[in-house]
């Protein structure tokens, strides 16, 4: 309940790097609960997490275990953190976890509020105020996903603030109260019902004056940031704060008694029981995770002091009003005076949709109220409205909202009533100003939206004797909306002989996918959806949204619109924002905008009917700049830089590169990025767009090694490969042939990856280019040592570290060295293979080429084991796992795991070696296809050997 702070005893302790700490104290936020790894793994990456995501969650589970029971065996789950199915669960008590105590504590007040103890009920709200220190987690929520759990815990203080202010003023005692809701109050500056407790408590403390300056102060809040006056809670608690300071009016006592007044007898009027919701969908599926939010929301009305409102929003045609009459009808039994239904027509074309006037007009008939006794004013129509539902349990259902400004006047008079909205658009300003709870309609998940157009099709027959890929491919093209579902779902019932196979080719042409989706009278269709958000937008916003479409992968990061509209990044962003207000785009955690692929299919052809040919081929170009560049860039933190020659020419005007701060952030925009990285290397190499696709192919080898991607990095350098050879580049094709070797050789393929190398050698000597020289001349020795062919290999070794030397290039010459020392040892020539060695990881420290530097451990290690120095070859192994850990560098870990683990197991270390040979096998199952077969085969050996020692 606030920053996370763990202490030992009396002494703090530290609970490691953030990613660690945030994952305790997700772990803490949900105690006692089983945390699967799948969730634990969105709460700390959201999406795109890095392929070693469940590795690394492990790893920070063991460090936990080692930071809370510092003397728990190893491999031992301790006390607190057990492994609980394919998860975790931490379980701790109130004498440990502030806030179980304060869950303990905040139970123990309800308790003894509901017997009539209020005085013992307010000591044990004070108790539990008293632990929280600001809000929850302290700023470690890197996501969504991660800021609701806290956003939770937060909400639990405030609601227990809130009720404790109540019995507080009630029993006397507002001054106890004054500190956590001065707390809540900053955490929650737009949070009316904190404020109005506030300044309630302040006036019963006789701080007057400060109350009347807490209600000015929020209600200029609420006029700048949402545009809205103080609610019906602030205004009464406004009241409350001032009758103490205006001097009551004289009571006047009548001499004598008032002559008795005779009310003639009329009938009641009939009781009007509104039943007025949409029909349900009869073949609705899915939507469990909202239906089931919604539930628990409805579950936990009691002790509101208003409605609860519960807006729903999401992009046009994903089922958000569909969603939402299923819902009202489920617990319409739950609001027996009724249920009102309005669609405010917030998207259609024809203006700003309902009036609040004719809004209450409508709602006031539906209660019974006829036209000639309702009131003309907007005032006097919301106080009627009001008036008629105080007091009872009604269910609204406001489809279509355009604005908070739309519901605000429409909001029932009682606590014990639901208001359910809908819209395009993020309801913040609800959530702000009444503390509207909001669900975001996404997607359905593919199985879902398979069942949704099976259950349209029932009828037909095509889904038990028909084509289950075309199903499936049907629900792929169409981005799985349930709208473009249901017209197609109806398309193919209105005509039995049109097949599946037919629909799915028409969805596959890019150029007139929306044309599978019929509108007409009264259907609304995707692109008569979507036209509406984009006649709303500005020109800025219009025409990033057309250039969206040739956005390379659905996702683009600021930067790269930035690069396509060849604007500047804040003129981009302020774009960016209004198209995810119109839900044209979404925003994920790493601030890339994604487009339904329906919405892309729309957005081309609005740029084709708009934008010159030339526009395009110049935005595609752009975009392929950007992304050279920023991946350059990103390669540049990585501590090993593939080519060091030939240099790409600076970004061109309007072009917008990332810069990475960090080796982490790097290799995590590398994650997030290989997709369209390689689609941008295709995209270069069918088309001439001012960018070589080798420059884009060579700036991955390095990031794609550590990952372990190596059938990755051999596709993407064969298909930049063939387009240099098409284009007779030969400088294109030397530094691809070289690249290409590498993955051939972890293959296996040494002969081939010596003709590779040979190639590459030959255009480098014909062009008199003598670093390169020097690299292949390294890598040929790499090939001849798996060849067997030491004497050789030490040969090209020696010429790579001439070459160098003459050349000034001292990073050639230290991996001329690195060869020189590998080779060295292979000959069993130990003390000179460590002397090169040596030199090698001095001219590493002095370049900060760190990957070399792990690499230069790994073999001095092997060369000390060779002369027998067991220990120091340990230490040297140790620090190569350590090092290749810090770089992510998952081969370099691996092999130095293996020589370790054998090492251990010559020495007696049956522990130690099984230790490092179990984290060797858990990387190697990160690597793609299982990694390198001769790894494998290394490993497999390993384990017998370790199987003797059991």
């Amino acid at each position: 309940m606030g920053p996370l702070r763990v202490w030992r005893g009396d002494a703090e302790v530290d609970a490691g790097p953030r990613q660690q700490r945030a994952l305790l104290a997700l772990l803490l936020a949900q105690h006692g609960r089983p945390v699967g790894l799948g969730e634990l793994v969105d709460l700390i990456w959201m999406t795109d997490p890095p392929a070693s995501a469940v590795n690394l969650i492990q790893k920070y589970i063991g460090a936990l275990r080692r930071v809370l029971e510092p003397g728990v065996a190893p491999r031992s789950s301790g006390s607190y953190l057990a492994l609980h199915g394919n998860g975790y669960r931490l379980t701790a008590g109130p004498d440990v976890l502030d806030l179980a105590a304060f869950g303990r504590f905040v139970t123990a007040a309800k308790a003894a509020a509901a017997a009539g103890r209020t005085g013992e009920a307010l000591d044990r709200y004070a108790e539990a105020l008293r632990l929280c220190q600001g809000p929850s987690g302290g700023g470690l929520a890197d996501n969504a996903a991660a800021a609701a759990v806290f956003a939770g815990i937060d909400g639990q203080f405030v609601d227990a603030a809130v009720d404790a202010a109540g019995i507080a003023v009630a029993e006397g005692r507002p001054g106890e109260v004054l500190a956590p809701l001065r707390l809540a109050a900053r955490m929650f500056p737009l949070h009316e019902p904190v404020h109005a407790s506030l300044m309630v408590a302040l006036a019963g403390a006789d701080h007057q004056a400060e109350g009347l300056a807490v209600y000015q102060s929020i209600r200029e809040r609420l006029a700048d940031e949402l545009g809205v006056d103080p609610g019906r809670g602030l205004r009464e608690a406004y009241l409350r704060v001032l009758t103490p300071i205006v001097a009551p009016p004289a009571v006047v006592v009548p001499a004598e008694p008032p002559p008795a007044v005779v009310v003639p007898v009329e009938p009641p009027p009939a009781v009007v029981v509104p039943a007025q919701l949409p029909p349900d969908l009869p073949l609705f599926v899915g939507r469990r995770a909202e239906l089931a939010a919604l539930d628990d929301l409805v579950a936990a009305t009691t002790g509101r002091t208003g409605p609860l409102v519960v807006a729903m929003d999401g992009m046009g045609g994903v089922g958000k009003s569909t969603l939402a009459a299923h819902f009202a009808h489920r617990v319409a039994r739950k609001f027996t005076d009724g249920q009102l239904y309005l669609d405010l027509q917030g998207h259609e074309d024809d203006g700003e949709g309902v009036t609040a006037v004719e809004a209450l007009r409508s709602l006031l008939y539906a209660l019974g109220l006829r036209g000639a006794d309702a009131p003309e004013s907007l005032e006097a129509l919301v106080g009627a409205y009001r008036s008629l539902t105080a007091g009872k349990r009604i269910l609204v259902l406001l489809d279509n909202v355009r604005d908070p400004s739309q519901v605000q006047p429409l909001l029932p008079g009682s606590a014990g009533s639901l208001v359910l909205v809908t819209s395009r658009f993020p309801q913040v300003g609800l959530a702000a100003l009444g503390g509207a709870r909001l669900i975001r309609v996404d997607l359905p998940d593919p199985q879902v939206a398979r069942e949704m157009l099976e259950r349209r099709l029932a009828h037909t027959g095509r889904v038990t004797g028909g084509d289950a890929e075309s199903l499936d491919a049907i629900v792929e093209l169409c981005g799985r909306l349930p709208l473009a579902l249901a017209i197609l779902g109806a398309r193919l019932s209105a005509r039995p002989r049109l097949s599946l196979a037919s629909v799915v080719a028409e969805l596959r042409d890019d150029a007139h996918r929306l044309a599978a989706f019929p509108g007409g009278r009264g259907v609304r269709d995707p692109r008569t959806t979507f036209a509406w958000s984009y006649r709303q937008l500005s020109p800025d916003a219009a025409r990033l949204f057309r250039l969206l479409s040739v956005a390379l992968t659905p996702g683009i990061t600021a930067e790269a619109a930035a690069s396509l509209s060849a604007w500047e990044p804040r003129r981009t962003r302020e774009s960016l924002m209004e198209l995810a207000e119109a839900a044209l785009v979404t925003e994920d955690d790493h601030g890339r905008f994604t487009s339904h692929v329906l919405v892309k299919s729309y957005a081309e052809e609005l740029f084709r009917e708009t934008e010159p040919p030339a526009e395009r081929a110049a935005a595609i170009s752009r975009l392929l700049q950007h992304y050279l560049h920023s991946a350059l860039n990103a390669q540049s933190e990585l501590k090993k830089s593939y080519l060091r020659s030939s240099p790409p020419p600076p970004p061109p005007d309007g072009v917008v590169a990332e810069r990475q701060s960090s080796l982490e952030n790097a290799y995590g925009w590398f994650d997030r990025h290989r997709d369209v990285l390689f689609e941008a290397v295709h995209v270069a190499s069918e088309g001439d767009h001012g960018v070589d696709p080798w420059r884009l192919a060579l700036a991955m080898p390095q990031y794609l090694e550590s990952a372990g991607l190596f059938r990755d990095w051999e596709d993407v350098v064969r298909t930049a490969l063939r387009a240099a050879r098409e284009r007779g580049d030969a400088i294109g094709e030397a530094h691809l042939c070289r690249s290409l070797a590498g993955p051939r050789w972890y293959s296996g393929a040494n002969d081939d990856a010596l003709d590779l190398l040979q190639t590459a050698l030959r255009h480098y000597t014909e062009h008199g280019m003598t670093t390169e020289q020097s690299a292949v001349l390294t890598n040929l020795q790499n090939i001849y040592d798996s060849l067997g062919e030491h004497e050789v290999a030490l040969e090209h070794a020696r010429q790579a570290v001439a070459l160098g030397r003459l050349s000034g290039e001292r990073h050639t010459e230290l991996n001329g060295l690195l060869g020189m020392g590998q080779s060295l040892a292979e000959l069993e020539r130990f003390e000179e293979a460590v002397h090169a060695l040596r030199q090698a990881l001095d001219i590493g420290r002095d370049l900060d080429q760190r990957t070399e530097e792990a690499i230069g451990r790994h073999l001095l290690a092997q060369s000390l084991a060779g002369m027998g120095r067991a220990d120091e070859a340990i230490e040297e192994y140790t620090a190569a796992v350590q090092l290749a850990g810090v770089l992510a560098h998952g081969p370099i870990q691996v092999y130095s795991l293996r020589d370790l683990s054998k090492l251990l197991l010559s020495t007696g270390d049956v522990a130690g070696a099984r230790r490092a040979f179990e984290r060797a096998v858990e990387l190697m199952g990160t690597f793609q296809d299982g990694g390198p077969g001769f790894l494998r085969a290394d490993l497999e050996q390993l384990a017998q050997l370790l199987a003797r020692h059991r």
